[in-house]
C-alpha cells in the first residue's frame, strides 16, 4: 500500500450560508482511503455524508464555505484551478450518485451519454474507440452491449444503476465515490450491485468511499467504517469489528436497529432510536448525541469529548472510552 492516501480529508469544515445563520453541517472531519481500499461512512440523514461527497469534487454550492485540505493523490481539491479540476473529475475521481432516474439523460441513449466523458477526457480517442469503450464498460457492469442503443426509460432500476457505475468508470478514475448507490433498490438487486461494485474496486486497486445509512451493508463490504453524527466522525475502526462490537452507544443504535433473521423477537420489536439528529445550525451543549443516549452520564452536556483511542486501530469520541473524564 502505497504511503500516500488516494483521497484524504484533513480537519474539513463544511459550513453553510443561510437566511436563519451559519449552519455547521461538517465540522472537523479527518478521513483517508489508499489504493484498493474500501471506507465506508454510515450515519443517519442530516448528519454530513453527502456533504463530505459534494466537496471532494467541489460541488458544494456557493452559499458553503470550506476549510481544511480535501487531497486527491496528496493534490488539494480546494485549491485547484477550474481547468484543473475539470481534468480531476472522472478522470481522478468520480461519483456514482444514488438516484440514476435523475442522473440520467432521458431523452439520451446509454450510449450515447457513456462516450461524452470518454471524448471529454481522452483527446485521441476515435469514434470506433470509444464504441469499443462502451461496449467493455456495459459488459463489465454485467449488461449486454446492445443496452448502448436504450434509452433510460427502458432498462429497469439495477440497469440503470449499473449504467451509472459504468459512467463513473469511463475514464478509469483512481477514486470511486458511491453516495448511497443501492437506496433505490431491492435487497436482491442490492446486493448485485453492492458485489460488482466491490469486485471493480478491488480488481483496479481503486480507492472507493461508500456512503450508506445502513451500517450491516458497510460490515460486510468495506475495510474500515466510520460513522458520522452531527457532521463529526464519532466512531472509525475495522469494520467488522465496528458492526460487531461498536464502542459509541449511536453505533450501537445503528447496528440493533436491524432486526436479526430467525429471531421473532427481534423481528417484531427492533431495537430502534428515538427523536432525529439535531439540527446542524442548533447543536446541543457538550456531547452532541446525549438527548437521545440511552448510556448518557451526567457529564455528557458539559463534555464534548474528541476521538480517542477504543481498542485495536479503533477510535470512538465518547466518555465511556475515556478515561481521564469522570463520569459522575
Amino acid at each position: 500500500m502505497s504511503d500516500v492516501a488516494a483521497l484524504e480529508l484533513r480537519d474539513v469544515h463544511v459550513t453553510y450560508r443561510t437566511r436563519e445563520g451559519p449552519v455547521p453541517a461538517v465540522r472537523g472531519v479527518d478521513l483517508s482511503v489508499f489504493a484498493g481500499e474500501v471506507v465506508g461512512v454510515a450515519g443517519e440523514s442530516g448528519c454530513g455524508k453527502s456533504t463530505i461527497v459534494s466537496t471532494i469534487l467541489r460541488l458544494f454550492p456557493a452559499s458553503a464555505t470550506v476549510t481544511g485540505e480535501v487531497l486527491l493523490g496528496g493534490e488539494n481539491v480546494l485549491t485547484m484551478r477550474w481547468g484543473r479540476m475539470r481534468a480531476v473529475r472522472w478522470g481522478v475521481a468520480s461519483v456514482v450518485f444514488q438516484g440514476a432516474l435523475h442522473s440520467l439523460n432521458p431523452i439520451q441513449r446509454i450510449g450515447t451519454q457513456l462516450v461524452e466523458p470518454i471524448f471529454l477526457h481522452d483527446k485521441l480517442a476515435t469514434d470506433n474507440s470509444a464504441a469499443t469503450k462502451v461496449r467493455t464498460l456495459l459488459e463489465q457492469v454485467g449488461l449486454p452491449a446492445r443496452h448502448a442503443d436504450a434509452y433510460p426509460h427502458q432498462l429497469s432500476g439495477g440497469q440503470k444503476q449499473r449504467v451509472m457505475i459504468a459512467l463513473a468508470l469511463a475514464c478509469d478514475p483512481q477514486v470511486l465515490i458511491c453516495d448511497e448507490p443501492t437506496t433505490a433498490l431491492d435487497v436482491m438487486v442490492q446486493a448485485q450491485i453492492l458485489e460488482l461494485l466491490i469486485g471493480i474496486a478491488r480488481e483496479r486497486s481503486m480507492a472507493m468511499l461508500l456512503i450508506s445509512h445502513d451500517l450491516s451493508v458497510l460490515g460486510t463490504s468495506c475495510d474500515r467504517v466510520a460513522v458520522m453524527y452531527a457532521g463529526r466522525i464519532i466512531e472509525h475502526g475495522p469494520a467488522r469489528a465496528i458492526f460487531d462490537w461498536p464502542e459509541h452507544p449511536y453505533t450501537r443504535a445503528l447496528s440493533s436497529a436491524f432486526p436479526t433473521i430467525g429471531d421473532a423477537a427481534s423481528r417484531y420489536a427492533p431495537s430502534g432510536l428515538p427523536g432525529d439528529p439535531p439540527f446542524p445550525g442548533d447543536l446541543p451543549s457538550g456531547c452532541p448525541f446525549h438527548p437521545r443516549c440511552p448510556s448518557a452520564l451526567p457529564v455528557c452536556p458539559t463534555v464534548d469529548v474528541k476521538l480517542l483511542p477504543a481498542g485495536p486501530g479503533r477510535t470512538a469520541a465518547c466518555v465511556l472510552v475515556d478515561q481521564s473524564v469522570p463520569t459522575r
